[in-house]
């Protein structure tokens, strides 16, 4: 069996999942009804639109990611730095302290479908070679956008400490990942690291990397409070109660890194359209907010442009500040941001 399909999931971890209370019939479970709308009938289709279908869908040319620079980056600073790196990978500098989150810096979205899903920027996987050491790691969920196997294999050496979603451990172990330095999350769970407290945050979605582990390892998002500052990382997911529940308990947010991409109508319930991501951010009572889940990879038939354009334009109507930083740069708060993509095709 490839190892890209991870851990397996023995009676004795289910065991363990099943003392959470987000386990119901041997699953995990969202907080509100959650389904694909789609038939079995239409699959053939869908997968037919997925991987042949590619008109606007890909920009016509790799999207650029600006060169790292890690004395920028390492440099003292009174506030967060982050570098986005397209899809959801980020890396983030604060309170003198490495961290990254949902480092999939792979070359491809599907290594164990016949047909590649390419990533839109080329040579990303070699930038683990340039980040300092990783003191922390966060990990929403084990999609294999989020979740890449190639990039872990970069990390393994070089990464300290790994918060993760309930389940995800069982697949860092089977890559070689210490047990003793991964610490897995539920929902509600915190655990506090370079004076920020992290909690585990609910999300509205699912995970799986094989055919019998469906909901088999838990998904969401991470709250991170600190006495200065607060920042909130969405994770994947349709919209739904849980993010007023996230700002009344660990809000306000000074920043918002909202998921942006990758919805269809067939599966609005595990994805939101941009405008949604907008209002997610208000209930999650986010100041700033940034889009991610695009600019990676082609995962639905919109076009590869359509989730910032909406985004932005919902965020202006509803007067919401937001940022837009290009793959790569080095950004704050306060930064100015452009729009990067507007002249590309």
């Amino acid at each position: 069996m490839s190892k890209q399909f991870g851990g397996k999931v023995t009676s004795q971890l289910k065991d363990r999942y099943k003392q959470s209370k987000n386990w119901k019939d041997n699953a995990f479970v969202n907080l509100e009804e959650t389904s694909m709308n789609f038939s079995f009938h239409s699959i053939p289709k869908l997968l037919y639109k997925q991987f042949f279908e590619n008109k606007g869908r890909i920009p016509a040319e790799p999207l650029p990611v600006t060169p790292f620079d890690q004395a920028a980056f390492l440099e003292d600073s009174p506030e967060p730095k982050f570098i986005w790196y397209g899809h959801s990978a980020l890396l983030l500098r604060w309170m003198g302290k490495t961290i990254l989150i949902d480092p999939m810096l792979g070359p491809n979205a599907s290594p164990i479908a016949p047909i590649a899903t390419k990533r839109f920027s080329q040579n990303t996987l070699d930038l683990i070679d340039q980040f300092p050491p990783i003191d922390l790691l966060l990990m929403t969920h084990d999609h294999y956008d989020h979740l890449d196997y190639d990039s872990i294999k970069k990390l393994r050496d070089k990464t300290s400490q790994w918060f993760v979603a309930l389940g995800i451990g069982r697949h860092l172990e089977s890559w070689g990942i210490a047990s003793e330095s991964i610490r897995e999350f539920d929902w509600w769970d915190h655990a506090d690291f370079a004076s920020i407290r992290f909690t585990f945050t609910p999300s509205r979605h699912f995970s799986g990397r094989g055919l019998n582990d469906r909901a088999k390892s838990l998904w969401g998002g991470w709250a991170m409070n600190s006495s200065g500052m607060n920042l909130y990382w969405s994770g994947d997911g349709g919209y739904g109660d849980h993010f007023k529940e996230v700002g009344e308990k660990l809000g306000p947010f000074d920043l918002g890194f909202m998921e942006c991409g990758q919805y269809n109508e067939n599966w609005h319930l595990i994805h939101m359209y941009p405008e949604e991501s907008i209002e997610a951010a208000k209930d999650a009572r986010v100041t700033a907010a940034l889009p991610v889940h695009w600019a990676g990879f082609a995962l639905a038939q919109h076009h590869w442009k359509d989730p910032i354009e909406r985004f932005v334009s919902e965020a202006e109507k509803q007067s919401v500040k937001h940022l837009t930083p290009a793959i790569g740069e080095i950004t704050t708060i306060n930064s100015i941001t452009g729009d990067w993509w507007s002249g590309l095709k």
